[in-house]
């Protein structure tokens, strides 16, 4: 356990910030679970819904540093495959 000051407050914002990076990883997940579900179904309207809302929080969790650009220009392109209907590798 942290004796110094600074040292304890650094630990709660480490905290913080991994529950927040957390709750991006998650939803970024849901998102591509429900674009994945909506494909398969067919349903053209609720996969662009999908792929859209799913796009706009990869770009918020990279800007926020929650991702690797890398990560998310990999997981945009996977998610464009599944919406195109191509199987995702």
């Amino acid at each position: 356990m942290a004796n110094i000051d600074s040292q304890k407050k650094r630990i709660l914002r480490a905290e913080r910030e991994r529950l927040e990076n957390r709750r991006y990883t998650s939803t970024i997940k849901t998102y591509f679970r429900r674009l994945e579900t909506a494909a398969a179904a067919g349903d053209d309207s609720a996969a662009d819904a999908e792929h859209l809302a799913l796009v706009k929080t990869i770009d918020k969790a990279v800007k926020r540093g929650a991702l690797h650009r890398n990560t998310g220009a990999r997981k945009k392109a996977r998610a464009a495959r599944v919406r195109a209907g191509q199987p995702s590798a």
